[in-house]
């Protein structure tokens, strides 16, 4: 039986991910964070195979000590926000001979975890960033798409969430920590630099209508140019459903950019509270599009649109499905992969298409 540790294990992702694990005979798994009472409530509310354990961990007190008492055979971590934190729970994984996971979306964080490669492959231990929609699932579905144009040009995708979802702090916190901030992403052949929910532009979806979107700093503007290096442009982009709380974050955005707001992070709780005021207003749809030019086999111009609708608040849970197929592969021995990785090639286009089917989502393609 593998020993799964969850970190943030009753957050909005932990317990999605959770209460997936929790249904397999050969798992037994440990929810932490630092809150004993919350990990505790969860695992009474929670129908598992194993009955799960509950503990109280700090990941910035003692933690390879705490690692060294739990004796886990694998680790995800879920607790951000990752824009900021070092590597520390990967390397203490690493020290105690757990396999580790993140859902990193920080874009320094997952493209820099590969500074731990050497010590990773000496321990025999596969570590893993950025097992959430960026990377995991936007280089699934590049890597799939590939073998259809003789030369990929531009990419153009991004995500639109819904108002009546499951938010936390942690993510509104990543994304306050880039708004109205620099960062490069390319162009036209040349990195240039953006600004985080600035580059307004809407975006009609065919089965949600017109949403506002702005820049956002993802793993993929770093990785991907390596990965696929004829793509000359890449552009990410993010929004809110409702679009006046949009339009406020992107007027926000030029306080930070000019100097009036320093750390517009600091106010992710307030900014968050009010968010949820407007509720009633939205809905529980959310979507992703990717659109992705270039020539064809022919050497003709093609586009490939691939789009994906989420409906009844499942939305949140796309990120999730990295964490629960990699950690499935990593119990059953089928990834033997010692070394550190952004999550890009170890889940297939069908793969993590087919763990979303039992929910609300949908996707389409088409090619012109």
């Amino acid at each position: 039986m593998k020993r799964v540790l969850i970190i943030g294990g009753y957050g909005n992702f932990g317990r999605f991910i959770a209460k997936r694990l929790a249904t397999d005979a050969n798992r037994q798994l440990i929810i932490a964070g630092r809150s004993l009472e919350k990990a505790q409530a969860l695992i009474a509310d929670m129908e598992a195979a194993n009955q799960p354990e509950a503990i109280a961990l700090d990941i910035h007190q003692n933690l390879e000590q705490s690692l060294q008492a739990i004796k886990p055979n694998i680790v995800i971590h879920t607790s951000g926000p990752f824009q900021g934190q070092g590597h520390d729970v990967a390397k203490a994984c690493i020290q105690c001979g757990a396999h580790y996971i993140d859902l990193a979306d920080g874009r320094e964080f997952v493209a820099g975890i590969d500074a731990l490669d050497a010590q990773a492959k000496a321990a025999g231990i596969t570590v893993i960033s950025g097992a959430s929609s960026v990377p995991c699932l936007t280089s699934a579905l590049m890597d799939y798409y590939q073998d259809d144009f003789s030369e990929m040009e531009s990419l153009d995708y991004g995500i639109t969430t819904a108002q009546k979802t499951t938010r936390g702090l942690a993510t509104t916190a990543a994304i306050l920590s880039y708004t109205g901030k620099p960062f490069t992403t390319r162009i036209e052949g040349k990195e240039r630099s953006v600004y985080g929910w600035q580059g307004l532009k809407r975006k009609h979806f065919k089965q949600l209508g017109w949403r506002l979107l702005g820049n956002c700093n993802v793993p993929d503007l770093a990785l991907f140019p390596k990965r696929y290096p004829s793509l000359k442009t890449i552009r990410f982009y993010a929004g809110l459903e409702l679009p006046f709380i949009h339009i406020t974050l992107w007027l926000l955005s030029f306080l930070v950019r000019i100097g009036l707001i320093r750390k517009l992070e600091k106010s992710a709780g307030l900014l968050l509270k009010t968010s949820f005021l407007f509720d009633r207003l939205g809905s529980a749809n959310s979507g992703f599009y990717m659109q992705l030019s270039g020539k064809g086999k022919e050497g003709k111009p093609k586009t490939i649109e691939f789009e994906l609708t989420a409906k009844s608040g499942d939305g949140p849970y796309i990120p999730c499905m990295p964490a629960i197929l990699l950690c499935g592969k990593l119990a059953r021995g089928e990834l033997n992969q010692a070394g550190a990785y952004p999550c890009i090639g170890f889940i297939s286009k069908e793969e993590y298409l087919m763990a979303l089917e039992s929910m609300d989502i949908s996707w389409e393609e088409s090619t012109s």
